[in-house]
């Protein structure tokens, strides 16, 4: 039952920002970021939604995997999985509300390098949990081009 709920609490923070992350992109998606020039290989709008749920679960999962263990390292790894989740509330901030791609770029490579950092803490406490990261270190990877290019474009 304590896992159950530990769980629980992962995936109600996790998806609590997203949630944030989501009204911060709901500020300009449908206006300002229509108005953008995009690369051809920008993926339609229907592709984010499912693949940050799936994410969003992953990450959820992978940190209380590290939760659960009872390393003197978990703590510092922890640290690094709050910080990479804080990163990601930011970008959508950068990129949709404060509408600008340049600060956005800067902002995800910060989070692509704290992912990375996560990862590598991770791996050692379970390298389960440090797997779960690796498709969400790919996405972010497409989604920092993108941003770059978008930034390039406008």
């Amino acid at each position: 039952m304590q896992n159950a709920v530990s769980l629980a609490g992962f995936l109600l923070l996790v998806f609590a920002c997203a949630g944030l992350g989501g009204w911060f992109t709901s500020l300009s998606v449908n206006d300002w970021y229509q108005s953008l020039h995009k690369p051809a290989w920008n993926p339609p709008a229907a592709v984010f939604g499912p693949v940050w749920t799936v994410l969003y679960v992953t990450i959820a999962v992978a940190g209380w995997m590290v939760w659960k263990t009872d390393l003197p390292a978990r703590k510092n790894a922890l640290i690094a999985w709050s910080v990479q989740l804080v990163l990601n509330v930011l970008w959508s901030a950068c990129f949709f509300a404060l509408k600008n791609p340049g600060l956005a770029l800067i902002e995800i490579v910060a989070l692509w390098l704290s992912i990375l950092v996560t990862i590598l803490l991770f791996k050692p406490l379970n390298p389960k949990a440090a797997w779960l990261l690796v498709p969400y270190l790919a996405w972010v990877t497409f989604a920092t081009a993108l941003n770059a290019a978008i930034w390039r474009l406008n």
